[in-house]
Formats: C-alpha cells, structure tokens, sequence
C-alpha cells in the first residue's frame, strides 16, 4: 500500500498519523508511506524519528479578519496546493490521510483534485474549519468523539474511531503501584496527582502548581509534576529564591518530562492537565478522573469544548485558564480527593468514555476506500 499522510503543527496533529503509519506498516510491512507537513511544525522532529520520510509544503492558517498578514499567507498556501499536488501525482498514493491542522487544507484538495481516496480523522469533540471545509471533498471522516458526528453534516461518512494514543489502560496491582511511587520517594498512604501541561509544560498550570507548593496547600495530597523541558530550570530558580530545593520537597515530586506516562497516569488517583483530545483520549483508557484547565485560544476554544464533554459525562472538573489560581485548584482539588467514592466514580465515567481498538477501526476504514 501506497500512503501519504498530512499532519504539521502540534503533536496533538502529528502523533495521530504517526500511530496510523504504525498501524499500516505493522499489517502491510511493504508499504511506502511518506508525511507532507511544513518546515516549522514538530513534525520535522517526530516524524524522522519515527522513521518515516517528511516531505514539506508551504501552508498556512487563515483568521478570519482581513489583513495583510492573511492575504500573504493565501497566496503562499495556494503556492502549497501546487506543491502538493506535485508530491501526490509523482507518489502515486492509494490513499491519502490528513490528521488535522492547515496542512489538511492543500494536501486533501490536492488528492481529491487528482481523484484519490481520501480519509480526514479529526481528534477535537467540535470539529476544526479545515475539516468542515474539507467534508465534501473526503472520502470518510473518522472522529476521536461521537459528538463531532453530527457536527459534521455535509460529511459523505463520518465513523467515530477514537484517536489513536500511546498511553493504554494497564491493570497494575497494588504492590506495582507501591513500587512506582516508592521511586518517585512518595507514599502509598495519601492520593497521587499527576500534574502536566503538555510536551513543553503550561505557564498558568506550573505558576499555579508553584504557589501551592510555596504556601504548602498539598498537606492531603502528593504531586507529581511533568513542568517541561523548557520550564523545568525557571521553575527550580523560582523555588530556590524561596530557599526550596526542587529535589526536596516534601510530597512533590517535580520532573522535566515523564518518560513512563502510561505507568504514572495508571498509577495516580487524578489527573490535572491541558484538555486536547489526545490527553483526554489518554485519561479514559486510564479511567481516572481529571480537572481540566482548557488551552486558551482567541480564534476557537476547542480544547474548552473537549473539556465540557467529559465535565457533562461527570468525569471531570473544568477550570478556565483566566479563572486559574492556587485558591481555586486547591478548592477543587480538595473537594475531589474528600470523597473517595466519587472519586471512584468519576474514575469510572472516565473508563466508560474510552474507545477501545482505535487503530484497528481506522485501519479497517482504509482499506474500505482503497477498494
């Protein structure tokens, strides 16, 4: 099988297609994929280390005021449906898969241009402007949410898949549990948070988490806190001005990037993170509750809506970026962690918004439009 997958931009766009790559190479290890991404997103880093050749394009996003900025940027993203199509008649691909983000936008028009089949997967529970203007021209759509569905009415088929995660449910007994907290110098005797903001970590999240930390709020409860790479020595020099040593704090546990996110995020009693669909996807494989505090966005606040759905499930917490401080996450941090019961249940809701065999479903639809 011959295969071309547009993801740029943030991992949230990129690690999908990766995983989606993993899954064809796995049943059809002859097959030739290649990315089309730009040269600025994480793709030009995650996809050759996943070992898979990146070909690049130029393509932008538009907003909706008219500016110079914009105009510029539609004449170079027309420049990149060119380039596209380019790279898809000399690939000569039987299927060409976008996995969100503007790059969609060239690549997807370029294949249905030339009348290849074409699958979109759209990961967010409300459905991004390059899917709803893309709907008529692809083939399928896969959704990480069923919600996304019936946003989707020009769509020829939308089938909700899930998206596809590296983080899975793992049943760790209790003596596991004990070892890992063990190594991270935290007891088994008060619940576990697991706290982090994404790959490169979240400022409001780490200056929140800081002064709670300061004004030593966490006496119920542990942490352990993913701050980020690029953060990680900001936030060691924050605590040091307050004479704290970031590798002594009683009840804290503070890294850069957690290596073993499956093991921790099975292990912990609750999440506190960003709410991108992967994560979300991530949590409801894990069946832990959350207290989400959305990314916030001047164009859509798509990870806001990610959030509500799981907070209308009873799985979670939300709590607005701009409401954001160390009174208000421990008020809710506390009133989660106090009940053990619901705590359990929000667990449970958590589980029962899983989707199971993600990348086995969006397999079989490709070979459906390959046919």
């Amino acid at each position: 099988m011959r295969v071309i997958i547009a993801a740029a931009g943030t991992g949230g766009h990129i690690n999908p297609g990766i995983a989606i790559a993993d899954k064809i190479k796995k049943e059809q290890p002859g097959s030739e994929i290649i990315f089309i991404g730009t040269n600025r997103g994480l793709e030009n880093d995650l996809v050759p280390r996943a070992g898979y050749k990146l070909k690049t394009i130029e393509a932008y996003g538009f907003s909706k005021k008219l500016t110079i900025e914009n105009i510029k940027n539609m004449f170079k993203t027309a420049k990149g449906f060119k380039q596209a199509k380019k790279i898809v008649q000399d690939f000569k691909p039987d299927i060409v898969i976008g996995t969100g983000g503007y790059i969609c936008g060239a690549v997807i028009s370029a294949a249905y241009k030339l009348k290849c089949p074409t699958i979109l997967h759209e990961s967010n529970a409300y459905p991004g402007l390059a899917v709803k203007m893309l709907s008529k021209k692809a083939s399928t759509i896969l959704v990480g949410f069923k919600e996304a569905k019936d946003r989707l009415p020009n769509a020829k088929n939308v089938v909700v898949t899930g998206t596809p995660t590296k983080t899975k449910n793992i049943s760790l007994t209790n003596e596991q549990i004990l070892k890992i907290r063990q190594g991270l110098k935290l007891s088994n005797d008060l619940p576990l948070i697991l706290v982090f903001g994404g790959s490169q970590g979240a400022r409001a999240i780490n200056q929140t988490l800081l002064d709670i930390i300061k004004n030593k709020k966490n006496s119920n409860y542990q942490i352990i806190w993913a701050a980020g790479p690029s953060q990680f020595d900001v936030i060691k020099e924050k605590l040091a001005d307050e004479n704290i040593d970031i590798n002594n704090i009683d009840k804290v546990k503070i890294v850069p990037y957690i290596y073993n996110m499956e093991e921790i995020m099975n292990a912990c009693d609750l999440i506190i993170a960003r709410s991108g669909a992967m994560t979300l996807a991530e949590i409801a494989l894990a069946g832990k509750p959350a207290i989400f505090i959305p990314l916030p966005s001047k164009s859509a606040n798509r990870q806001e809506d990610n959030a509500r759905v799981f907070e209308k499930a009873g799985a979670a917490k939300v709590i607005l970026n701009q409401d954001l401080n160390s009174k208000i996450l421990s008020d809710v941090i506390e009133d989660v962690i106090s009940n053990k019961d619901n705590l359990i249940d929000m667990g449970n809701r958590a589980k029962n918004m899983a989707i199971y065999n993600v990348e086995d479903k969006i397999y079989e639809e490709i070979l459906k439009c390959c046919k």
